[in-house]
């Protein structure tokens, strides 16, 4: 057994070790065949968004002593991105006047690389904070979502069971927020402000739930309705799931064309919430009970058109709408 493991690792050794000066000879031929290293070949072989970024923050993987400055550029602050790219144009010997292109292009890519891991940062210090009812910014932030979403009917007093009627649990929403903190408050306002319209009938939906006429059959009046703000303090976790994984990347990446900010994730939010909303109605559960199973069907759903580089969850909010050059 002793000397299986010592013939196992030695295998694995020369296995590395083959692909490893492989990978490098690989490399040299088609460079000297094109004329171009592989961080040209990648910025003028994909088109802008994640097609080209991925590739990008996958560098690293490959990087032998001679690049650790590029692989250094993959976290480097977004001030220092324009000398950090001159730097490494001069490192692989590129002419910036004869190559204009590829300078716009790394940049471009390495600003949303930077700026998605500030996003995460962002979003994880919104997180982590509290719903404070001493806090005069939260309670403003608050009721200001009563309003949007019953602009017709005054909060009787700050704790009222009235809260249940956009889909809190209880007399007092602080405690909805303990799981999400003020990024659930935050998002949920963000969409009754944004896209008050759809906000509005979706909750009016998860109250009063359309009738059908299936539903006679299985001798129901109507469908199953469920809890709009507690569903959307999850659907906050299910967006927050995604960008922490980094699943968000192709989204964001196809979307903003530069560094993604705490705005494109709202938009992904709202557009969650929509396509939950309709998801819940086409599954067509039986009791409020099967909330988890929906929501992880949904979830899959979500993962999958993720993994096509060309995916926006938001079509609406695609880079190509930004008119943008395709270098």
């Amino acid at each position: 057994k002793k000397h299986f493991n010592i013939f196992i690792v030695v295998t694995q050794f020369f296995v590395f070790l083959y692909f490893k000066c492989l990978w490098r000879g690989l490399k040299f031929v088609v460079r000297k065949f094109t004329g171009r290293c592989e961080l040209q070949r990648i910025c003028y072989n994909n088109k802008h968004g994640a097609r080209r970024t991925l590739k990008i923050g996958k560098l690293h993987t490959y990087m032998n002593s001679s690049t650790e400055l590029l692989q250094s550029a993959l976290s480097v602050h977004p001030d220092k991105v324009e000398k950090t790219i001159d730097d490494i144009m001069a490192l692989k010997h590129i002419n910036p006047d004869t190559n204009p292109q590829l300078g716009i292009s790394l940049q471009a890519s390495l600003l949303q690389i930077v700026g998605y891991r500030q996003l995460v940062a962002e979003v994880e210090k919104l997180r982590r904070e509290p719903y404070d009812c001493e806090n005069a910014e939260h309670e403003q932030m608050l009721m200001k979502l009563w309003k949007e979403l019953r602009p017709d009917t005054p909060l009787s007093s700050r704790i009222s069971k009235q809260w249940c009627e956009i889909g809190f649990q209880g007399s007092d929403p602080k405690t909805d927020f303990r799981g999400m903190g003020l990024l659930g408050l935050h998002n949920l306002l963000y969409f009754a402000e944004h896209d008050k319209s759809t906000a509005l009938q979706i909750l009016h939906d998860s109250l009063q739930p359309k009738h059908k006429p299936e539903w006679e059959q299985k001798n129901q009046d109507k469908a199953i309705g469920y809890s709009f703000a507690i569903v959307g303090i999850n659907i906050t976790d299910l967006a927050h799931s995604l960008l922490v994984s980094g699943a968000l990347k192709t989204h964001l990446y196809n979307v903003a064309p530069e560094m993604p900010s705490l705005v494109y994730l709202q938009q992904t939010f709202c557009y969650l919430m929509q396509e939950f909303h309709q998801f819940w109605v086409e599954e067509d559960p039986s009791d409020i009970m099967e909330f988890n199973r929906v929501r992880s069907k949904f979830h899959r759903r979500i993962l999958r058109q993720l993994k096509n580089p060309d995916a926006t969850l938001c079509p609406h909010f695609s880079a190509s709408d930004l008119h943008l050059v395709n270098l």
